[in-house]
């Protein structure tokens, strides 16, 4: 950040890979502290994947420490989609959804104020046709999902900001495909990319699992794991099992068993060998500390249990009270659902109170969570992608500045020993997480994000029956090797060498989007001139439809180094609000914003699609 503010570098894309529980929240506040302090930006604009993290945004800039130690003053708000959202702070926290629900209010900030535009956990944000080649061709066979909508709404504000922030605990997606506005290039085996770690223009950071630990900043992690047998009746009636969860690789009877003992009592069996850890760490410091049986105080250690979905998440709350005393039941063990009363209230009494000390939750409380009194985990989810079981492993794996010495402290985590959570861990310990892969040919993709398919009701055709454990063994994680990261600023100088074409398309395609956007902000303000049907939210979309059919109904991504330039020099000459009339009988253009739910035909002219019905 200081060779940015000081002009010794020409980065304004800075991607910090940094393992979960690594510290990336800190980032921000540096980034801010640093370009605001210079004047090379005026606001911070900090964007999260749901609503629960904003108040931790808040409370990164606000934490005494920091403040001190950096000697700064600056303060941001969680703000929701009404005008002025700094309300005269140095900027503001958002969630996807908001800027996807209110595009155009944002990307006004952004024209108004020169913006460091944070996105946190950026691999949530897959990779848009328009500015990215493969994405197109992959566009047709998969579909527009809500991620790609984010995407799709984020992207005007990545071209607009001053400097970009690009905060990831990994750096692929479940889906194998790429993340949005990274970089990438051809991967070292077939049908893949890797991201481009030293492209011009960008800086990376990266901080990987076993730096982490050599310098203490994350704890090693302990896995209990439990195998079990299930019993379950399939689709056509027949009852099958008893199965076994482990096994060298995954067959057919895994999901289904896996399915099965997460709704049964195999679940409550791990559940109990959470509970009574969690029951023994806290009673061991109790004593340690001299203080009473009973007695709530910070760093005793905490248990976070993750269900399958809210109806086994609430049986599971009622197992975990009937092991409590009635009087401390309620304050001590709670839950914290989509549909749970409070649910956000209760989140921040976890993070931040003695009690509730246990906490039940599906997908709220996976990803970025800063809860650093969580030791034990009981993950009770049939999700098994990586970076999903990554962020929730990294739960417990924080330190925690009120349980003592470091070497005191550990991470334990209990899952179910089948061959899925155990192909993750070995992935864990040995792969890069740079890649990208191209979904193969005729894979069903889902339109649901993970944490979210996470919520969802029973597997329709299997019937849980029975189930029950078996046997409990314990695993230390291994770090992995160093992530491969080489930094663009410890090579030497090649000033001779001229921008190969690909990095002259990316600023193209960059200062395009950027020319758009101003134009969209411009007319919305303005009003002035704009034509029926083309006035209301989503401009910014609109103009690059414009932009698309003049350009010979070319996408940024598909033009030609020589197309970005005309194209480039046709907009500072031109207004695009003067050559909406190219959309009126465009039903590719009307689909799309049917789809949207914007779409108005011109008042008085029927649609080319109206007339063709009228006529048939």
């Amino acid at each position: 950040m200081r060779a940015i503010a000081g002009g010794e570098t020409d980065a304004r894309d800075i991607l910090a890979a940094v393992t979960p529980g690594g510290g990336k929240s800190l980032l921000p506040v540096l980034a801010a502290h640093t370009l605001i302090g210079a004047g090379l930006v005026e606001r911070v604009c900090w964007v999260v994947p749901r609503d629960s993290l904003r108040l931790q945004a808040e409370e990164a800039f606000a934490d005494p420490t920091w403040r001190q130690t950096l000697g700064h003053a600056l303060s941001v708000r969680a703000a929701d989609n009404t005008p002025d959202p700094s309300r005269g702070l140095a900027g503001y926290v958002t969630t996807y959804q908001g800027i996807a629900a209110a595009s155009d209010l944002h990307l006004r900030e952004f024209t108004r104020h020169r913006t460091l535009l944070v996105v946190d956990e950026v691999h949530h944000l897959p990779a848009l046709g328009e500015v990215d080649p493969v994405a197109a061709q992959q566009a047709e066979q998969l579909g527009e999902d809500q991620a790609s909508a984010w995407s799709a709404a984020l992207l005007p504000l990545l071209e607009c900001a001053a400097v970009r922030l690009l905060l990831s605990g990994t750096l692929e997606r479940a889906d194998g495909r790429g993340i949005l506005w990274l970089p990438y290039r051809k991967g070292p085996r077939a049908r893949t990319r890797e991201v481009e770690l030293d492209a011009l223009g960008w800086a990376v950071i990266g901080y990987s699992r076993a730096e982490a630990l050599r310098e203490r900043a994350v704890l090693p992690v302990t896995f209990g794991a439990l195998d079990g047998e299930a019993s379950w009746r399939d689709e056509t009636g027949i009852e099958l099992g008893p199965h076994r969860l482990a096994g060298s690789h995954p067959d057919e009877t895994t999901r289904p068993a896996l399915f099965t003992a997460l709704r049964t009592g195999f679940a409550e069996a791990l559940l109990r060998e959470a509970f009574v850890a969690i029951r023994n760490l806290r009673a061991q410091r109790r004593q340690e500390r001299g203080l009473e049986p009973g007695a709530a105080a910070r760093g005793l250690g905490k248990l976070l249990v993750v269900a399958p979905d809210q109806a086994a998440a609430r049986h599971y709350l009622e197992v975990v009270r009937g092991w409590i005393p009635a009087a401390q039941a309620g304050a001590v063990a709670q839950l914290a659902t989509s549909d749970a009363p409070r649910a956000h209230e209760v989140l921040a009494a976890f993070r931040l109170r003695p009690e509730p000390s246990i906490l039940v939750t599906v997908a709220m409380a996976y990803e970025g969570l800063d809860a650093p009194e969580v030791a034990v985990v009981a993950a009770l989810t049939h999700i098994r992608s990586r970076p999903w079981l990554e962020q929730m492993v990294a739960r417990a794996t924080r330190v925690d500045p009120y349980a003592g010495p470091y070497e005191a402290q550990r991470a334990l985590v209990f899952h179910p020993d089948d061959p899925l959570f155990a192909q993750f861990r070995r992935r864990m310990e040995i792969e890069q997480g740079t890649l990208a892969r191209r979904p193969k040919a005729g894979r069903p993709q889902s339109s649901l994000p993970l944490w979210l398919l996470d919520q969802l009701g029973p597997k329709p055709g299997v019937v849980p029956l029975s189930s029950n454990a078996l046997a409990l063994r314990y695993d230390t994680l291994r770090p992995g090797p160093e992530l491969a990261l080489r930094r663009p600023e410890q090579e030497e100088a090649q000033a001779e060498l001229l921008d190969p074409p690909s990095v002259l398309e990316r600023r193209l395609r960059i200062r395009l989007g950027e020319m758009v956007s101003r134009q969209a902000v411009e007319d919305e303000a303005g009003r002035a001139g704009l034509q029926g049907g083309i006035a209301g939210p989503g401009l910014a979309h609109r103009y690059n439809a414009v932009l698309k059919r003049t350009c010979g109904n070319k996408s940024r991504a598909q033009m030609t180094l020589a197309e970005l330039e005309a194209a480039a020099a046709w907009l500072e000459r031109n207004r695009l609000v003067e050559h909406v009339g190219l959309l009126e009988d465009d039903p590719r253009y009307a689909w799309t914003l049917r789809q949207r739910g914007e779409w108005t035909p011109p008042v008085g002219k029927p649609t080319r699609e109206a007339r063709q019905i009228r006529k048939a």
